[in-house]
C-alpha cells in the first residue's frame, strides 16, 4: 500500500492519502484510494477504477467511480498517453485527460493537459529529482512539479499549491 501525507493552500488541513494496486492480470489492475481529512475527521474522497496498461501504446485506460463529500458519487473515465522524448527515456510529453460524470450523467467535469517530465537521477548521492511544466487545458493555467525523493511540491498559475510526503 502506498501512503503519503498532504497539506494544500486551500484545504488548510493535513489529509492522509492511501492507495493500493491489486494485479488483475499483466497489464490491468484494479486500484482502491482514500483520503481521510484530519480536521474534520472523516474521509474525504473514495475511489476505485480499473486501470489497464498498453504497453506498446505506452498508455493507460481507467474507468471506475469516486466520491467525495462535495460531489457525492461520480463515474471516472482517465487516460493518458506518453511519447518519449529522448533515448535513455529521462525526459517525456505525456498527455492525459479525464472525465467525470454524476450519477445521473447529466454533470460532466472534464480536465486534460500536457506536459514535459525531466527525471535526474542521482542529482545528487542517494537524491533522485524530477521536475514537470505542464499546461492544464480546461482550465487554462499552467503548472509545475517539484519532486525530490519522498517529498512533492505542485503549483500553478493561479496560486494553488499542494506538499506531499511519501511515507
Amino acid at each position: 500500500m502506498e501512503t503519503s501525507l498532504r497539506y494544500g493552500g486551500d484545504s488548510k488541513s493535513l489529509r492522509i492519502h492511501a492507495k493500493e494496486k491489486l494485479r488483475i492480470d499483466t497489464n490491468t489492475f484494479f486500484q482502491l484510494r482514500g483520503e481521510l481529512d484530519t480536521r474534520i475527521g472523516q474521509p474525504s474522497t473514495l475511489s476505485a477504477l480499473i486501470r489497464h496498461f498498453y504497453p506498446n501504446l505506452s498508455a493507460t485506460l481507467g474507468v471506475g467511480v469516486r466520491y467525495d463529500k462535495h460531489d457525492k458519487l461520480r463515474y471516472t473515465v482517465l487516460a493518458k498517453k506518453t511519447f518519449p522524448v529522448t533515448m535513455d527515456g529521462l525526459v517525456n510529453f505525456k498527455i492525459k485527460g479525464g472525465c467525470d460524470v454524476d450519477k445521473d450523467f447529466k454533470e460532466r467535469k472534464s480536465k486534460g493537459g500536457a506536459e514535459f517530465s525531466w527525471s535526474v537521477f542521482n542529482f545528487q548521492k542517494d537524491q533522485d529529482v524530477r521536475l514537470r511544466l505542464g499546461y492544464e487545458i480546461f482550465e487554462q493555467v499552467p503548472y509545475l512539479q517539484i519532486r525530490e525523493n519522498n517529498w512533492t511540491f505542485n503549483a500553478d498559475y493561479k496560486g494553488r499549491w499542494n506538499v506531499r510526503y511519501d511515507l
